[in-house]
């Protein structure tokens, strides 16, 4: 069987130039992917061709082998980065809607609408003005009618990104337990929410696919074992890190936003013997000191060139 989805050689011209530069990739069925990548990278883009709601300047999408077209749209949801709503409407009204547009007859849509609501946990809410939802509801609001006609595929465009804490968090669970019934890909600039919920990668930038697999797969390729430590503001702590930077088992450091310095090592045994002996012998103030491989973030930037 072909996979879910197929996209080779996908381009979108705005004005001459290239918002996505001819990114190719599978999807299988029942994977959740994350569309990596920071702002502009072409994230937004890719996820409206994907929904067919903006045709591509060269390049082919198949759903199941097949070209889209109208039938892929009814088995498809989408959750753009900031959705519209009519103020005037219900959240009850509001999903009925979207229910009837999918093509549920009338007492299908009832049925679909109340499950999906309360799944959302906008049931004590359903027959309140939309106008009145709290940005986080809202954002429910809208995962509800993206999933109301129960669509094989999921698109989400940063779904998290106009959330509080606590709204990001209840956001995530659900994204977690979607993902174990309908394929998910959603688009996002934070990496600790697609290492938290997705299988695959696929790391965009300027418009291309920098890196694409499964984060295992991502992290064995780029593995690299680091040491991270910080120290009290002291001169002699100062002068110790500085020196250390140029052991002949440091292949790399970097100071980070933090304070803290980032030390990629050729053997993170020895280097952490040595490190934690001289600390001691020196009395060096460490606040810090952690021994492991890269973050998904320390991928990205590998990956991307930063």
């Amino acid at each position: 069987m072909p996979p879910l989805l197929q996209v080779s050689g996908l381009y979108k011209v705005f004005h001459g130039q290239s918002s996505v530069d001819g990114i190719s990739f599978d999807m299988e069925q029942g994977r959740c992917v994350a569309l990596l990548g920071p702002n502009g990278a072409g994230k937004t883009t890719t996820l409206r061709m994907l929904a067919g709601l903006m045709n591509p300047s060269r390049g082919r999408i198949l759903f199941e082998g097949n070209p889209i077209g109208d039938n892929y749209r009814r088995q498809i949801g989408y959750l753009p980065q900031a959705p519209a709503f009519y103020n005037w409407m219900t959240g009850e009204e509001y999903i009925l809607l979207a229910s009837r547009l999918s093509g549920m007859g009338g007492k299908a849509a009832a049925g679909h609408a109340a499950a999906v609501l309360e799944r959302m946990g906008l049931q004590d809410a359903a027959r309140r003005r939309i106008g009145g939802y709290s940005g986080g509801m809202k954002q429910r609001l809208g995962l509800a009618q993206a999933l109301v006609h129960s669509p094989r595929l999921l698109l989400l465009d940063e779904p998290v990104s106009a959330l509080d804490p606590i709204g990001r968090r209840e956001m995530m669970e659900l994204l977690r337990d979607i993902g174990k019934e309908t394929s998910v890909i959603f688009s996002t600039h934070v990496l600790h929410d697609a290492e938290e919920v997705c299988d695959d990668i696929i790391m965009m930038n300027k418009g291309r696919i920098a890196e694409h697999g499964t984060l295992t797969s991502l992290r064995a390729k780029y593995n690299r074992p680091v040491i991270i430590l910080r120290v009290e503001e002291a001169e002699e702590a100062r002068l110790w890190l500085e020196t250390l930077q140029t052991r002949s088992f440091i292949l790399e450091s970097r100071l980070e936003a933090d304070g803290s310095l980032l030390l990629k090592v050729d053997d993170i045994a020895s280097a952490r013997s040595v490190i934690l002996r001289e600390a001691a012998e020196r009395a060096i103030p460490l606040l810090r000191f952690e021994a492991g491989t890269l973050s998904l973030e320390d991928v990205f930037m590998e990956a991307v060139g930063g």
